[in-house]
Order: structure tokens, then C-alpha cells, then sequence
């Protein structure tokens, strides 16, 4: 959209997007619905075609059911999940808060298609939904599931479980709305075991059974774990799993990995986590980024605000609304596609966008509540430092460890799955690199130490990482020891949590720093202060101004593409990572920055510009020291 655009092409442009948005189905008729359909006459009075779904007709039941409106409704219920939703299963209207037949919208259509595609493909159900708001995905999924068990299968056990006990009742709350409003001649029950209805198992508050289907469904959530442990399920619904509380006894990950253990590999079976977006590096965010990079079970499912139906505007004065776009509003017509890469942005669309987004302080705000990405849906927070298309772009370099070691206290690698330290690159024969150190506590429940290494030929690339808790004085043994195996790189040590034990407790720490400048010749000294003067001292001292000064060089390096990050939980803390108020940098609350702030004293000291001088000046003999010896050792 140019800055003096053309009212009448603009206006011509939209009418022709508009006519590619999908067409409202119906779904009685079988007219615009999903799947492969046939054009085939009817026994129900009033309706004397329909479009019913091919496998309906393949059915060898199809034949028996044609004369008889009751069983050809049955059939056409087990087959077209469009038609038992508007005949069956009834919801509250969002907007007006009645209760309705269920119609599914566009975006609940689009991902119907993903579900169908893998039940006919006889393959196990498997997805993860990144959710935007007021758009049914929760509904749909709890809908397809009880679908199941209401006309596919007897004896088939759910799951529902949220973050909190509440959210999960609401969602069975749909399902018990759904059995009360049942039409009786539809039913494909047990006769003797009466209506359709939630009825009581064994007592149990959790557990309820369907009338005659045999079917149970348990109701659970993350804050009570330990009471979905031995239960038999086909099907798992687990609701807001990115608000789902860790603790050092039980986190996200082992409970839905217990869950998901539980449930079959077959046909029919399914399991679909979703949520709305709850900052990054968190287990739902995780497994989403496996899920877009095609290594998980599950598809990924995102629906942008844009596709959403209730969100859209009348234009009443298209010179106002173009007049007053914002950058980004602009931007969103210019490059907003759909699944199919046919633009699908409309007038209407931004006329609602540009309204609802007044009501919001910033624009982070608004895209965080109304996502057009799921980059935009992850981004937390309107104080982040890093841009988040720089650090998804930083992901794409990411990847797992080649392998896994512990170091020993000789300094070997012992090879450990579960070890702390992380290799991506072995050490290159003649290879540079540069180890960054950033101090942490010894407790489990403090901040991490971490150990990164960088190799600095080139563009720098991060290889190794160790990252844990540790005492401190076996952190910089181990520090020395990974820099040795490569190639006695240089070492930086964040100083500041061991000068500040030194200043409080007599002198221990700062021992640890001088015991290692006698271990490790090729350890990093900062110049001493012109005002203060004085020797020079071991460590990088991270200040204020320190401080600032590598943050806006590693925002500088991961805007611009100026190193090779390879550890996606790098990627999470720069994501979280914010300004405060007063100008000071940290991590978000709860969130961490310890493996950041390694790249960014490393990136600080290996570029050649910005080297202390002592370095600068000798860093060419060194290399050149270092390439000698590795030959005279191979």
C-alpha cells in the first residue's frame, strides 16, 4: 500500500481478496463442507439432495439405510462430523450468549480438515494448537472427541485436563450441554442404560460415564497429577498446557510425556495439546518449535486474529481508514497471506484491527492478544530488547547436541546422555575460539554457571556448552579444562559473583580467580581503571555500564545475523529478555539469563574492534602460537 494510494484500485483490490475468502457452509446440505463429497438424493423429509461424504456412500451399510430417514441420519452422523455437530450437539453463541446448533466457522473448518485427514488416513490423532482468542479451538477439539464417542467407537476412555481444575470443568461443561440437548431418535446407545447423560462411575468426583456407550471421561488437572496415573485412555485433551505449573518434583513435560505414554498408537486414538501462548521456553513453546520443525508426532494448528469471522469492521470512509493506517497496518495488507499464500488481508479487517488496537498501549500488547504469527503470539512483552523475527531467524541455526559428556575432575570428557556439557562441533585441529563464563549459584533453585564456547574464525558460532549447578571452585577447574580441549582458547570469567564473595567473606573466591590465573596461562584480564588505576585484574566485571555496553553489541549481533547460535534455550532467554524502567537490563520474572549474557561477553571480547588492548596487540602472536603447536602435536 503505497503512501498516495489509489482509492478505486484499492477498493477493486479488496473486493476481489474478499471473494477468495472462504464461503459459509452448510452443513444440512453438505454445501461448502470438508472432505470428498457426492451429490446423492435423501429419505429426510424436506431435504431431497445433499452432498454427503463419499465414504458415507462406500459405506456397505448405505444401501439398507436409503428408504429410512432415522437410520440414514445415523449413518450420515458416523460419517460427516459437519452434520452431527448442526443436528446433534448445541453451544453458547459467543456473541449473544444463547444456545445454538453448532456451525463450525472457517478457521474451526480449516482445522477439522487437519483432524479428518488423519482419522481416514487411519493414522493415531495427533496436534498441538497455538490458540488466538474467541475462535472455538478448545470447543471444536472437545466436540470432535465426543463425536468419537458418541458414534465411532464404545469403550473409548478421554482425558480432560487443564492448568487449573476450573478451566477443565468448563470444558466438560460443553460436553454435558451437548448429552442434555441429544436428539433420542439420534442416539446410538444402549436402550437400557436410558438417555443420553453423564452418569456416576464408582463413585468417583473425577470420572463420569456415557450412558450407554461405555465410554468414561475423567476430568484432571496439572495441579493435581497424581490423579491421572493409571488411567485408560484413548484420548487426551489437555487444555492450557503453557500455564501449567513446574515444580522440582513434577514438571509439564513428564506429565504430559505420563499421559501421552498411556495412550495407544492406533486409529481413533488422539491427543491434542493447546493453549494460548505464555512467553517462550516453556514446555508448550518447546514443543511447539518441535512440532513447526517437523520433529514431533504433532501438527501444528495457529489461526491468526485475521481469519477469525467476528473480527472484522464495516468501512464506512476508506480514505480515513487508509489515511490513518499505521506502519504495521500497512505492512499487514501488503504481505498478510493465508495457508495458501493468496493475500487475505481486507479493508474490513484492518478497519477492526486499527480500532481494537486503541485499546491497547503498545502495538506488542495488542499483537500479543491478537496474534497474525505465532512469532507474535510467543512475544511477551513490549520492554523486549530483542525483536523477535531476529531471534526466530537466530533458531533457524539451533538444533540438538551432537553429544552429551561430563567433565571429570582430570579434565576428560566422559560421555553421558544426560550430561551438562553440550558439544555441537568437536575441536578443530588449528581452530580459534573464545570460552565465556557467567557464574551462577550452587543450589538447585539459584541461577545457573555456564561455560559457553565460541569458535571466532569466521563468523563466530557457539560449539560447546556446559550449563548447571556447581560449586565454584569446580566450576573453574571445569572452565580450564574445556578451554584447554579447545585449543586453550581463551577464557573469560564473569567476575562479579566471585569478587563480591571475596569483598563479603575474606577472600575465597577472589583465591579462585588468582588459582586460576596460575593454572590457565590464556585467561582474559580487564584494564584497570584510568581514574582508579591499579593492576590488571582476571575476570570481566559486568557494571552498569559494562553491562550495557555488551547488551547493545549482542543486539547488534543478533539483529544483524553476526554469530551462529546452536542452543535454542539461548534463543528462549533472549525472547525474555527486557529493559526495565530505569534503563538497567534483566530477565523477565522467572525467566533466566545466564547463557545470554556468555554470548554476549564473548562476542564482546572475540571482536577484534572492540579487544582490550593488551589482547588486540598480541592476539595475532597468539594465534599464530597456537597454529604451531597444534601442528607439532599432530
Amino acid at each position: 500500500m503505497e503512501n498516495t494510494p489509489d482509492i478505486l484500485a484499492l477498493l477493486e483490490e479488496n473486493r476481489r481478496r474478499a471473494a477468495l475468502l472462504p464461503a459459509e457452509a452448510n452443513p444440512v446440505t453438505g454445501e461448502g463442507c470438508h472432505g470428498v463429497r457426492i451429490h446423492a438424493g435423501t429419505p429426510v423429509p424436506g431435504l431431497e439432495y445433499a452432498w454427503i461424504p463419499q465414504t458415507m456412500v462406500e459405506d456397505t451399510l448405505y444401501p439398507t439405510v436409503r428408504r429410512n430417514a432415522t437410520a440414514w441420519q445415523r449413518l450420515r452422523c458416523a460419517h460427516d462430523f459437519e452434520y452431527w455437530a448442526v443436528r446433534c450437539a448445541r453451544i453458547k453463541d459467543k456473541l449473544t450468549g444463547a444456545d445454538v446448533p453448532f456451525r463450525l466457522n472457517a478457521p474451526q473448518r480449516r482445522v477439522l480438515a487437519i483432524l479428518e485427514d488423519m482419522r481416514l488416513g487411519r493414522r493415531p490423532i495427533r496436534m498441538i494448537m497455538l490458540k488466538a482468542r474467541q475462535w472455538g479451538g478448545s470447543t471444536l477439539v472437545q466436540m470432535y472427541m465426543a463425536w468419537i464417542q458418541s458414534c465411532l467407537c464404545r469403550n473409548w476412555n478421554s482425558l480432560i485436563c487443564a492448568h487449573v481444575k476450573d478451566t477443565a470443568a468448563q470444558i466438560r461443561g460443553m460436553y454435558t450441554k451437548l448429552l442434555e440437548s441429544y436428539p433420542d431418535d439420534l442416539w446410538e446407545g444402549d436402550a437400557d442404560d436410558g438417555r443420553p447423560a453423564f452418569k456416576p462411575f464408582e463413585r468417583s468426583l473425577n470420572i463420569r460415564r456415557i450412558a450407554g456407550r461405555g465410554c468414561k471421561v475423567t476430568l484432571a488437572s496439572a495441579e493435581n497429577q497424581e490423579a491421572v496415573r493409571g488411567g485408560d485412555y484413548a484420548m487426551a485433551h489437555l487444555s492450557e498446557t503453557a500455564f501449567w505449573p513446574s515444580t522440582p518434583r513434577h514438571t509439564p513435560e513428564q506429565f504430559i510425556r505420563a499421559i501421552c505414554g498411556s495412550v495407544p498408537r492406533v486409529p481413533l486414538s488422539m491427543v491434542v495439546i493447546e493453549s494460548t501462548a505464555n512467553g517462550v521456553g516453556n514446555y508448550f513453546h518447546t514443543e511447539w518449535t518441535r512440532s513447526r520443525s517437523g520433529l514431533s508426532d504433532k501438527a501444528p494448528v495457529f489461526v491468526p486474529w485475521h481469519e477469525i469471522e467476528i473480527y472484522r469492521s464495516a468501512v464506512t470512509d476508506p480514505a480515513a481508514l487508509i489515511g490513518s493506517l499505521t506502519a504495521y497496518e500497512r505492512e499487514l495488507w501488503d504481505t498478510g497471506t493465508g495457508a495458501d499464500g493468496r493475500p487475505v488481508i481486507t479493508l474490513e479487517m484492518l478497519q477492526w484491527f486499527h480500532d481494537k488496537a486503541r485499546e491497547y498501549p503498545s502495538l506488542e500488547q495488542m499483537q500479543a492478544e491478537f496474534p497474525s504469527t505465532d512469532t507474535e503470539a510467543f512475544n511477551t512483552s513490549a520492554n523486549n530488547v530483542f525483536h523477535s523475527e531476529h531471534i526466530e531467524r537466530l533458531r533457524q541455526g539451533c538444533s540438538d547436541p551432537r553429544r552429551r559428556c561430563e567433565v571429570t575432575r582430570s579434565g576428560a570428557f566422559s560421555p553421558d546422555p544426560r550430561g551438562r556439557l553440550a558439544i555441537w562441533a568437536e575441536p578443530a585441529r588449528y581452530g580459534e575460539y573464545v570460552v565465556a563464563v557467567d557464574v551462577g549459584g550452587r543450589s538447585r533453585t539459584s541461577d545457573y554457571s555456564v561455560i559457553a564456547v565460541l569458535s571466532v574464525e569466521d563468523r563466530p558460532r557457539v560449539v560447546a556448552q556446559w550449563r548447571g549447578h556447581i560449586d565454584h571452585d569446580l566450576l573453574v577447574e571445569t572452565a580450564a579444562a574445556i578451554a584447554e580441549a579447545y585449543n586453550d582458547a581463551l577464557l573469560i570469567v564473569e567476575s562479579n559473583t566471585l569478587e563480591s564473595e571475596a569483598d563479603t567473606s575474606g577472600d575465597p573466591s577472589l583465591f579462585l580467580l588468582n588459582r586460576l590465573a596460575m593454572r590457565y596461562t590464556n585467561l582474559y584480564y580487564r584494564e584497570p581503571s584510568p581514574l582508579t588505576g591499579g593492576a590488571r585484574r582476571p575476570g570481566f566485571h559486568t557494571n552498569r555500564a559494562t553491562k550495557a555496553m555488551i547488551i547493545s553489541g549482542l543486539i547488534e549481533a543478533v539483529r544483524d545475523g553476526l554469530y551462529i547460535e546452536s542452543d535454542t534455550e539461548a534463543c528462549n532467554e533472549l525472547a525474555t529478555y527486557e529493559q526495565l524502567p530505569n534503563g538497567n537490563f534483566a530477565a523477565a520474572p522467572g525467566r533466566h539469563d545466564d547463557i545470554l549474557i556468555t554470548r554476549a561477553i564473548a562476542l564482546h571480547v572475540a571482536s577484534a574492534r572492540i579487544l582490550p588492548p593488551h589482547v588486540r596487540a598480541s592476539l595475532d602472536d597468539y594465534l599464530r602460537q597456537i597454529r604451531a603447536r597444534r601442528r607439532l602435536r599432530y
